[in-house]
């Protein structure tokens, strides 16, 4: 009888048992949302009607009295949405999950539960090993949203963020082109027989798309720089208008910085900001030009730029007025509020849903993203190699 071939071993010929997906049920969520204590920080990361969403849907909000003030969001919105309001710092802080827009302090660390989630940002530059020590003995499992992608692979909060401070760029250049301490007098907009206000955009990302689409709607004149020729080709197919593009050369960048009326910059860097606008550059320019350097959260891109703060924004040098305030989308904080409250309700739902942040880090590849810590182990490479911390890859923690 001839032998008959089979990809198969004998082993798995015989039947198996039938392995069924363990059903996941659905967690109910406990969420303190503290009032932010950072500098210059107003926003809040959950509107009265993603409260509202939430809590339908059988999750408890604690918040603290006056959270939302600064984002014009009243104590009794977010009382009438379904939340608890309260005065106790440490009662929210003793919450199973934490939901802030800045990382928080030492201090409330401290008033922290062990295993409790954190989602917040981390701004990773602006931490110490001490803080993510703190976060490690108390066995944290932590989440920066500004690591968290969608399924493009694109960073959803920061993408949102950046689009208003792209928009709110233009709208500060030409509120000062009018109104500052060395106002020029001029109006953003095509009057006929009047040339266009002329801007110069250096970085051709969601910030210098968003500059560029502002700008060009209220009738500038625009050139756009940046060294990545597919980012100036997708602002050109995004924004679906001609304009002035370049890649950053000395002598094209110091033409039209001489000719411009407002600067904006709008680069990014691995871990610093490269300067591509040196201070003889900015000498050149008009007398009672601007410059909005949005890239000063990272360093800046002009060599004149110094950090400056919402209570104080501008000053004046070499004849030039200077913007340079970082977390620009703070001074919209209500605008700011609502697009991340945009982000963050759909994943708190979806986490809920999951059975918690176990099963949704597992069926969520971007959330996954956003871990930096997981029961206290550093699982993002960044922060073990900036920070000189053990790192451990999350894949291998979750089972």
């Amino acid at each position: 009888m001839p032998t008959i071939s089979t990809p198969f071993t004998k082993d798995q010929l015989i039947p198996q048992e039938e392995r069924l997906e363990i059903k996941r049920t659905k967690k109910e969520l406990f969420i303190g949302i503290p009032k932010e204590t950072q500098h210059q920080e107003k926003r809040i990361c959950l509107t009265p009607d993603a409260v509202a969403a939430i809590c339908a849907h059988g999750h408890r909000i604690i918040i603290e009295k006056g959270a939302g003030t600064a984002s014009n969001f009243s104590d009794k919105d977010y009382s009438n949405a379904g939340a608890k309001i309260t005065t106790d710092t440490a009662k929210v802080f003793s919450c199973p999950t934490i939901l802030k827009v800045a990382p928080p302090s030492l201090e409330e660390i401290k008033l922290m539960k062990p295993q409790t989630v954190l989602i917040s940002a981390l701004q990773l530059k602006t931490r110490d090993q001490n803080y993510f020590n703190k976060l490690a003995e108390k066995k944290i499992t932590a989440l920066a949203y500004e690591f968290i992608t969608d399924d493009e692979g694109r960073f959803t909060a920061v993408n949102a963020l950046s689009e208003i401070s792209g928009i709110a760029s233009i709208l500060l250049a030409s509120e000062l082109l009018s109104t500052g301490e060395n106002s020029t007098g001029h109006l953003f907009g095509n009057i006929t027989g009047v040339p266009p206000v002329d801007v110069v955009i250096l970085g051709a990302g969601v910030v210098g798309e968003f500059a560029a689409r502002t700008a060009l709607g209220l009738g500038a004149s625009v050139k756009l720089f940046d060294n990545s020729i597919s980012k100036l080709r997708n602002v050109q197919n995004n924004i679906s208008q001609q304009l002035y593009t370049s890649t950053i050369q000395p002598k094209y960048l110091s033409k039209a910085l001489r000719r411009c009326d407002v600067a904006i910059g709008a680069l990014s860097g691995e871990n610093r900001t490269p300067v591509v606008v040196s201070q003889p550059m900015v000498e050149n320019m008009k007398k009672g030009a601007i410059i909005i350097d949005v890239s000063i959260d990272m360093g800046g891109c002009f060599e004149t730029s110094e950090i400056t703060s919402h209570a104080q924004p501008t000053f004046n040098k070499l004849g030039v007025t200077h913007y340079c305030v970082p977390n620009i989308p703070a001074r919209y904080s209500k605008t700011a509020s609502i697009a991340l409250s945009n982000i963050f309700t759909p994943y708190i739902l979806n986490m809920a849903d999951d059975g918690g942040i176990e099963h949704a880090i597992r069926m969520d590849k971007g959330l996954k993203c956003g871990i930096y810590l997981y029961h206290g182990i550093v699982t993002n490479k960044s922060v073990g190699e900036w920070y000189n911390l053990p790192y451990s890859d999350v894949n291998l923690l979750i089972f």
